[in-house]
């Protein structure tokens, strides 16, 4: 995807990207996923979000750059986040990548998550393996090495296609999204009811495959 696309406001970003893969380059390694849920995080104004109250800080830089950046953080102690920033410089709204279905590299993404490959999985652990926001970021090595970097770049990037040797694949699947409460912002007085989480219907891989009205 261009800056273009990501210079747009982050509820519409949040839904165009769904259907699009995120892949993730390292050492000799090309991992494929497909973004399959997402959040929308809308500035100053949204009590959920980070920068609520125009609060920027040494952490919260990223949202502040133009649409398109990278924004890591660490949640629990121990769990990454991956966020991009959407909307113009200045304005720091952003997504967050809240799941995502695994399509390549499966052993490598088993090994980063269970430190086992794919066939040893258990059901659970397969099911388990990117459908939550920290899962996703073990499985694709994602870290604070990552932030404020951009989205445009080779190591981290969001893309309409993939390579299959050769061929270019497209994501020709047809998906209805689901809109719903966003997850585990009860801090958020009125916006904890913004209806600014959005899923591929059905996706197996979807952290919570229902809608919370």
């Amino acid at each position: 995807m261009d800056r273009a696309f990501f210079n747009q406001d982050g509820i519409r970003v949040a839904q165009d990207i769904l259907g699009k893969y995120l892949i993730r380059n390292y050492d000799d390694k090309t991992i494929v996923t497909k973004i399959v849920e997402t959040e929308s995080y809308m500035g100053i104004t949204d009590k959920g979000a980070h920068v609520y109250g125009d609060k920027k800080t040494e952490r919260t830089k990223p949202l502040y750059l133009e649409g398109g950046h990278i924004y890591v953080y660490l949640i629990y102690g121990m769990y990454y986040c991956l966020n991009i920033s959407a909307n113009v410089e200045g304005d720091p709204e952003c997504i967050l990548i809240r799941a995502v279905e695994p399509i390549t590299e499966l052993d490598e993404i088993s090994l980063n998550r269970f430190k086992k490959e794919y066939k040893d999985l258990t059901n659970y652990q397969k099911k388990n393996i990117t459908n939550g926001p920290g899962k996703l970021c073990m499985a694709l090595k994602i870290d604070k090495n990552l932030n404020s970097k951009s989205i445009l770049g080779n190591e981290l990037y969001i893309s309409d296609f993939y390579y299959d040797k050769y061929e270019k694949v497209y994501n020709t699947d047809k998906f209805e999204i689901e809109k719903s409460k966003r997850i585990n912002i009860d801090y958020a007085e009125e916006a904890k009811d913004y209806l600014w989480r959005f899923f591929i219907k059905d996706n197996k891989y979807v952290s919570v495959n229902k809608t919370k009205k």
